[in-house]
């Protein structure tokens, strides 16, 4: 089996497996654009895997009253239960139903094939970023995951 992924390196370059494969999508909201209501693709799902979707706000608070959840292509919430933007503060890790400074790492789900979508909702949100970071594993021989 042949993964087109690379394991992240410790500063000695020694791989870090402990997580599986992590790929990330970073999204800076603006709101008539990446802030607007509607879907967004994250990752790309190939093939089967073992996956987890987490969020990290970046150094700002998010703003504006619409909001955010993660799933796949068909339960918008499968990932990160709804959330309303003004509850994403600076720094704060998005894994369940309370994000915090602190967290625990987030439910890993089995998934074959498809999309992780975000969903904006209500409103838009209209400043601040979210880096979603996906924690995977291949299960089947074509497994791989993909931000776009």
């Amino acid at each position: 089996m042949s993964v087109p992924a690379a394991f992240n390196r410790d500063e000695n370059f020694v791989p870090i497996t402990n997580l599986g494969f992590v790929s990330t999508k970073q999204i800076t909201y603006v709101a008539g654009t990446t802030g607007a209501v509607g879907e967004t693709n994250l990752f790309k799902v190939t093939g089967v895997v073992s996956i987890a979707v987490m969020g990290v706000v970046g150094s700002i608070d998010l703003t504006g009253s619409g909001t955010l959840e993660v799933g796949d292509d068909s339960t918008t919430n499968q990932f990160l239960e709804q959330e309303a933007a003004t509850n994403l503060d600076a720094n704060f890790i998005w894994n369940d139903a309370t994000p915090s400074l602190v967290g625990s790492l987030p439910l890993t789900y089995v998934m074959s094939g498809g999309n992780v979508v975000q969903t904006i909702a209500t409103d838009t949100v209209t400043a601040g970023t979210v880096t979603y970071y996906c924690f995977w594993v291949p299960i089947s021989a074509n497994a791989s995951v993909v931000a776009v």
